[in-house]
């Protein structure tokens, strides 16, 4: 592969286009329906094109959902019409993928992770910017009415200046329901890698930029065993931390502290807790798109806050970076947003295995709530 910093011998897939953003879909596995259920709905997209290595399983999926076309990487990123990419590759190809996209001229949307490490992650935001395009990445989970209501409530001011945040996620593990959890405890997996974006992105937008952090981890063991599916039974090697407990210190001043654990027999997932001056605040799962804010501020009753905004799932994203393009504004989602989390998650491996703090070198600009009317459904690009 040439060096996607600096070829330019294709131009840019969405200069000088108006209408729908045309779109192909790289991965056509399980996530993919979970993508093209909305995809092939959100008016202001159109989905032209699905890609796999298994090219059987990519005309598979376009047939199914209605796609006129499907076949090879390689006839995705000549298709002239699609101007984003869906990269939907397991997480150590992510960057691989995004850059081959990338030195086609068009713009990406990826899975989290982001990347696997700093270097790679530096490299595909760098290419971007060389090429004139945007590459934008999961988790699009904030773009939905929970948490964007959430963020409304904390930025009106209904608990006063936001202070601190505590955010948990303890699972027994996801091996004893999905059949192939090999890769989650795998290099680039873990409760962190594999979670801990929802919850940091939710801090990152309510606190702003992290400036340093502090963690421990441990492995409860060494090997798991699949429990379910044609696997079952099937001992497979545990290659990452599966308890990070961390400490989170932002520039703003504020602090947090998380947990993200496949240790725990007791469930608690989905929590954000917001404390302010005046009250606390309590998100709904950031894994998902909806859900109530409640509100304490010292009352006999909490406050609860119902929802405004979307509650379409994966792919919302996809569909706020179409119009952003054809907006010529900045996206919701920007690669720099997660380039920063990656970052954060990096810090904190590091401080687990050194046993010291860590200072987090990246920064960025939180990006502005969505309206409370906004609706991916309702067409935008004429």
């Amino acid at each position: 592969m040439s060096d996607a910093t600096t070829t330019t011998q294709k131009p840019v897939a969405s200069e000088g286009k108006t209408g729908p953003v045309g779109v192909g879909v790289i991965g056509a596995g399980v996530i993919s329906d979970q993508y093209l259920e909305n995809l092939t709905r959100f008016p202001d997209l159109k989905v032209l094109f699905i890609a796999d290595l298994d090219e059987p399983r990519a005309a598979a999926q376009a047939a199914k959902w209605g796609v006129e076309g499907s076949g090879s990487v390689d006839d995705l990123l000549a298709h002239d019409d699609v101007e984003i990419v869906v990269n939907l590759t397991i997480p150590k190809a992510h960057v691989e993928v995004a850059l081959r996209a990338v030195e086609a001229g068009k713009h990406v949307w990826g899975e989290k992770p982001y990347a696997l490490d700093r270097e790679s992650g530096a490299q595909l935001i760098k290419a971007a910017k060389v090429r004139g395009v945007r590459v934008a990445v999961a988790p699009d989970t904030f773009l939905g009415s929970g948490i964007q209501t959430g963020l409304r409530v904390v930025k009106r001011g209904d608990i006063g200046t936001p202070l601190t945040g505590l955010t948990l996620f303890q699972v027994a593990g996801p091996e004893s329901w999905h059949p192939s959890p090999e890769f989650l405890f795998a290099i680039g997996g873990g409760p962190m890698f594999d979670v801990g974006p929802y919850y940091l992105t939710t801090l990152v937008q309510v606190f702003g930029p992290v400036a340093k952090v502090t963690a421990t981890a441990s492995k409860a063991r060494e090997t798991r065993v699949i429990g379910s599916g044609p696997k079952a039974g099937t001992e497979f090697p545990v290659e990452v931390p599966t308890h990070v407990s961390a400490l989170i210190q932002f520039e703003s001043g504020a602090s947090a502290q998380s947990i993200f654990s496949f240790d725990s027999k007791l469930p608690r997932a989905g929590f954000v807790e917001i404390a302010g001056s005046e009250g606390t605040a309590v998100f709904p799962d950031p894994n998902n798109f909806e859900g109530e804010t409640v509100v304490y501020t010292g009352a006999d009753e909490p406050t609860v806050v119902p929802s405004e905004g979307s509650t379409f799932t994966r792919g919302t994203g996809v569909a706020e970076l179409a119009q952003a393009i054809r907006e010529g504004r900045r996206e919701r989602v920007p690669g720099e947003l997660a380039f920063h989390v990656l970052d954060i998650m990096v810090s904190l491996a590091e401080s687990a295995e050194k046993g010291e703090s860590v200072v987090v070198e990246s920064t960025l600009e939180p990006t502005d709530e969505l309206p409370a009317d906004w609706d991916p459904s309702v067409v935008t690009l004429t």
